[in-house]
Formats: structure tokens, C-alpha cells, sequence
């Protein structure tokens, strides 16, 4: 398996396996793929992302794309990715920020490593 385009991220007893999509100098994922990243369902990153544009905080017309990929089964998809803003941006709502904490084996009521905690 060729690692070169995947973030892998370990916890004690498991790991999480995302493969990953670098493109015009950004890391690129689908809904699913950010929805394992977080340990979460896709209908709540749906609404993550609903709110998150609703709100301004960031424009859907500057950090979406489709784009074109190779499934198992050899065939071409066009599918809607997300651009690493977009991930950062969910992975700071509180609803997931502690997710975000145990996946990087950090105490949430903690500041380590510069990260501001909310």
C-alpha cells in the first residue's frame, strides 16, 4: 500500500487511516473521509458544514471542489472534496474539538503544544 498520500493518526489500542488528496498545495476530503477522520457520522458533518457556511465563517465557493478520482473498481468518480480549512474549521467546533483531543491522545482542559483550547 503506498503511504505517501495518507495521514494516519494513532490512539492506544487502534489506529484511524484516512487516504488522503493533495492538490494545488492543500489536503482535499470528502465528507466521509472527514467524518472517519473525526469519528463521527456524515449527516453531522452535513450540518457542521451547513452552519459553517451559513454563518460566513467560511465561503463553500473557495474550499469545495469536485474533482475527479480512481475507485477500487477502476472506474473515474467526480465527487465534492473539502479543502483543509474546511477540515481545521470543523475540527475546531466544540461539538468535536474533544474528538479532535483524543485523537491526538491530548487532554482537552489542557494547553499543550500551542494549541489554543476553547
Amino acid at each position: 500500500m503506498n503511504h505517501q498520500n495518507e495521514i494516519i493518526l494513532y490512539q492506544p489500542n487502534n489506529a484511524i487511516e484516512v487516504e488522503v488528496r493533495i492538490e494545488n498545495e492543500t489536503v482535499w476530503l470528502t465528507q466521509t473521509q472527514i467524518a472517519k477522520l473525526f469519528g463521527v457520522k456524515q449527516p453531522a458533518i452535513s450540518k457542521h458544514l451547513k452552519n459553517i457556511f451559513s454563518s460566513g465563517e467560511l465561503s463553500e465557493y473557495s474550499v469545495y471542489s469536485i474533482l475527479e478520482y480512481t475507485a477500487a473498481d477502476g472506474k473515474v468518480y467526480r465527487t465534492g472534496f473539502y479543502n483543509l480549512d474546511t477540515i481545521l474549521s470543523i475540527g475546531y467546533l466544540p461539538q468535536l474539538y474533544n474528538v479532535m483531543c483524543r485523537l491526538l491522545n491530548q487532554n482537552p482542559m489542557q494547553e499543550n503544544n500551542g494549541i489554543a483550547r476553547r
